[in-house]
């Protein structure tokens, strides 16, 4: 699966006022540097690009990238641009022929297929709980 395919896996509609509000918290979080609606290549997507501040400069950019969808079905995908590599990490709640309704597809590469999981029910505590493991993923490059 590539960026932006996965989309429609749901077979729900998106749910763009979970994604208002998501918008609205993150907006006024310094991690970000700016969050992006409606974008070219993820129309159904915000697009939340971090602060450089919290990379080694091998790292270009990092961003994750919300798509929530009516029936509560998600997938947050975590994604860095490295000078020679990329690092992805997802984390999903919809219906699969590869894993269970909820599982995560780790990094450093997000293969299919990933690991089942278990993942809160409540929308905040979902997104609270991907936030908390890029922060220890930043944090494990000063701490190396």
């Amino acid at each position: 699966m590539t960026r932006g395919e996965d989309d429609g896996v749901s077979g729900a509609p998106i749910d763009f006022d979970r994604l208002d509000i998501i918008r609205g918290r993150l907006s006024r979080d310094e991690r970000f540097v700016r969050i992006d609606e409606h974008s070219e290549f993820a129309p159904n997507r915000l697009v939340c690009v971090y602060d450089n501040r919290f990379y080694p400069n091998n790292i270009r950019t990092a961003q994750l990238e919300i798509v929530w969808f009516e029936n509560g079905d998600f997938t947050l995908h975590y994604h860095e641009e490295q000078d020679t590599e990329t690092f992805d990490h997802r984390w999903d709640r919809h219906p699969s022929d590869h894993n269970t309704r909820d599982h995560i597809h780790p990094g450093p590469d997000a293969l299919t297929p990933g690991e089942d999981a278990s993942h809160p029910a409540d929308w905040r505590d979902v997104l609270s709980m991907a936030l908390v493991e890029i922060e220890e993923r930043q944090r494990g490059f000063w701490s190396a």
